[in-house]
C-alpha cells in the first residue's frame, strides 16, 4: 500500500470510529423511546424471557425483538446502561458503513488514491453524516434496520448484475449457480433480520425499490429472481420464529403490532406524528450534511447517464431506487419521524462519492464549486457558534471549547477555499475530504468530552435520577405533570415507575413537578419549605402532611 493510501486508510478509520463510537454514554438516555427500549431490553436480559417485549411487567408490542435481543447482551455483560442500549446502533452503522464500501469497489473499482475512491468515500461520507452520528447514538431500532436493509440491498445489487451475465452465458458452471443462491439466501436472511428489526415495512422498501429499478429499466425478470424459494425459505426461517411464537403467547399481538403501529400508523395521524408532504425532502438534506452539496454532483452524474442514454445499464440507477424510494414512500405516510428515512442515506453516500469523485476528475471549476459549497457550511456553522455560544447553558471551560472550535474551522475553511483556487483539481478531493473529515472528528470530540456532558441534566434524567437515588425516603418521591420524557427517564434510572402525585395523598412527600405543576400545589396549599429548583427547569418541590 502507498503511503499516500495508508494515510488516508488511517484517517478514515478514525474518522468513522470517533463519529460512531465514541461518546456513547456522554449523556444519558433521552427522549420517550431511547429509556423506554432500554428498560425493555434490560427486563429481557434480568427475567429471561426473550419472546415478549414488557415495559414494567406489561407486554409491549411497538417494535419487534431485534433490537432488545442486541441491547440485552450489553446489559447481560453489566456495561453501563448508557452503552448497553447504544451499542447496537454504533456496530449496525458500522455494518451499513462497510456494506456500501463494498458496493463502491465492486461496481467503480479501486485505481487511484485511496481517499478519492467511492469504496473509502463512500463510507466515510456516510458515517460522518448527522445521520450516521446521530442515530448511531441512538437507542432505538432504527440503525439496526437501516443497517440490514443495506445488506438486503447490497446481496440484490449483485443478484441483479450477475443475472444478465448468467442470461447470457450458455455453459454456466455449478460454481456460478451456487453462489448465486448463496447470495440470494442471504438476501432473505438480511431481509428477515430487518423485518425482526421494525417490521413488515422492510418488505416495502426492498421491494418498492427493486420494483421502481425493474419499471423503469424493463428487467421484470431479473427482479422476479429474488423471489428465489432460497430467498424466500431463509427469510421465513429467520424471520417468523419469533413473529408466530409472540403471537401464540399474546393473542392481542397481531392487532397491536401489525394492524396499529404498522398499518395505522401509516394510514392515519394516531400518533400525533403529522408533517406535510414535503417533509423528508428537509429531512434529507439535513441528514446528508456535512456534505449534503454533494447531491448536486451525484445529480449531475444522472443526467450525464441520461443524456447518454446509459442510465439503464448503470448501477448508480438502482442505488438512486434504492435511495429515492424510501423518500417517496414515508412522504405518503400520515405519521413522519426523521428516522423513517434511514434506510436511504448509505445509497445517498454512495451516490455523493461517486459524483464526486467524477466531478473532480472531468472539472476543476466544479471542483472548486463543490469545495466552496463546503466551506460555507462549515462557515455558516461557525457563524452559529460564535453568536449562540454565549445562550447555552454551559461553563466557560466548556464554551472556550466551541468557540476555539469554531475559529480554527473559519480559518480551515477559508484556507481550503484558497489552497483549492490554486491547487489541481486532481489533489483536491483528498484535499476537501480531508479538512472536512478533520472538522467532523474535532465537533465530534468536542461534543463528547465537553458539551454533552455538560448538558447532561438538560437533556436525561440521568442526573437527578442520581442526586435523588439515596434520599430518605425513595417511596414518597412522586412527579407531576412532566412531560413524558422525563417520566420514562426517571423511571429507568431509578428502576421503576415514579408515581404520578396526587393532591389528595395526605402524606409528606417530595414531587418533581414544572411551573405550572408547582401552581397547582401552592393553590393547593401542599407546598412546604424551601423550594429546590434545579438550573435545569426541574422543581423539586417539598409537600407537607394534611392537617389532621
Amino acid at each position: 500500500m502507498r503511503r499516500n493510501n495508508l494515510w488516508d486508510a488511517i484517517l478514515s478509520g478514525a474518522a468513522i470510529f470517533i463519529c460512531l463510537f465514541t461518546g456513547l454514554g456522554a449523556f444519558g438516555l433521552v427522549g420517550p423511546d431511547e429509556p423506554r427500549y432500554a428498560w425493555i431490553a434490560r427486563a429481557m436480559a434480568e427475567t429471561g424471557d426473550w419472546v415478549t417485549p414488557r415495559l414494567y411487567g406489561q407486554p409491549w408490542f411497538e417494535k419487534p425483538s431485534l433490537y432488545y435481543w442486541a441491547a440485552a447482551i450489553g446489559f447481560r455483560l453489566n456495561l453501563q446502561p448508557e452503552w448497553a442500549a447504544r451499542l447496537p446502533s454504533a456496530f449496525a452503522a458500522l455494518v451499513a458503513a462497510v456494506a456500501i464500501g463494498w458496493l463502491g469497489w465492486k461496481h467503480y473499482g479501486s485505481e487511484g488514491k485511496l481517499l478519492e475512491q467511492p469504496a473509502l468515500l463512500a463510507p466515510l461520507i456516510f458515517s460522518t453524516s448527522v445521520a450516521a452520528i446521530g442515530f448511531s447514538r441512538a437507542a432505538t431500532p432504527d440503525m439496526l434496520f437501516c443497517a440490514f436493509i443495506t445488506l438486503a440491498m447490497v446481496c440484490a445489487a449483485r443478484v441483479l448484475t450477475n443475472h444478465r451475465a448468467l442470461r447470457d452465458t450458455a455453459n454456466t458452471n455449478s460454481i456460478t449457480r451456487s453462489r448465486e443462491s448463496l447470495t440470494l439466501g442471504f438476501f432473505g436472511a438480511f431481509l428477515g433480520l430487518a423485518v425482526l428489526a421494525k417490521g413488515p415495512a422492510s418488505v416495502l422498501l426492498a421491494a418498492g425499490a427493486v420494483g421502481l429499478w425493474a419499471l423503469a429499466t424493463s428487467h421484470g425478470r431479473a427482479a422476479f429472481r429474488l423471489m428465489h424459494p432460497v430467498a424466500i425459505g431463509a427469510f421465513c426461517v429467520v424471520a417468523l420464529p419469533w413473529y408466530v411464537l409472540c403471537a401464540s403467547r399474546n393473542p392481542d399481538f397481531i392487532r397491536v403490532f401489525i394492524f396499529q403501529h404498522n398499518f395505522q400508523r401509516y394510514l392515519t395521524p394516531v400518533f400525533q406524528h403529522k408533517q406535510p408532504f414535503w417533509f423528508f425532502g428537509w429531512i434529507t438534506l439535513l441528514a446528508m450534511l456535512p456534505w449534503t452539496v454533494l447531491l448536486i454532483p451525484a445529480a449531475h452524474e444522472g443526467l450525464r447517464l441520461w443524456r447518454e442514454k446509459t442510465w439503464s445499464d448503470s448501477p448508480g440507477f438502482f442505488f438512486a431506487c434504492w435511495a429515492i424510494f424510501p423518500i417517496l414512500f414515508f412522504s405518503a405516510s400520515q405519521s413522519k419521524l426523521p428516522g423513517y428515512i434511514l434506510p436511504a442515506t448509505p445509497a445517498l453516500a454512495l451516490l455523493c462519492s461517486v459524483g464526486a469523485m467524477r466531478a473532480f476528475q472531468k472539472s476543476r471549476a466544479a471542483s472548486v464549486l463543490i469545495a466552496v459549497g463546503l466551506s460555507i457550511f462549515w462557515l455558516a456553522m461557525s457563524i452559529v457558534v460564535l453568536v449562540k455560544a454565549n445562550h447555552i447553558p454551559i461553563s466557560e471551560t466548556e464554551r472556550s471549547a466551541w468557540l476555539r472550535f469554531a475559529e480554527a474551522a473559519v480559518l480551515l475553511t477559508v484556507l481550503l477555499v484558497l489552497i483549492i483556487l490554486k491547487a489541481g483539481s486532481r489533489q483536491n478531493l483528498r484535499l476537501v475530504v480531508g479538512i472536512c473529515s478533520l472538522l467532523v472528528i474535532a465537533a465530534t470530540l468536542i461534543a463528547n468530552l465537553r458539551i454533552l456532558p455538560a448538558l447532561d441534566p438538560y437533556l436525561s434524567a440521568r442526573p437527578h435520577a442520581d442526586f435523588l437515588r439515596h434520599d430518605l425516603r425513595p417511596d414518597r418521591i412522586f412527579t407531576f405533570q412532566l412531560n413524558r420524557s422525563w417520566n420514562y427517564g426517571l423511571a429507568f434510572y431509578f428502576r421503576r415507575e415514579l408515581p404520578e402525585w396526587s393532591p389528595g395523598d395526605p402524606e409528606a412527600a417530595l414531587v418533581l413537578t414544572t411551573r405550572k405543576g408547582l401552581a397547582e400545589i401552592v393553590k393547593a396549599g401542599r407546598f412546604q419549605g424551601d423550594l429546590n429548583e434545579t438550573e435545569e427547569g426541574i422543581l423539586y418541590v417539598p409537600i407537607g402532611p394534611l392537617p389532621r
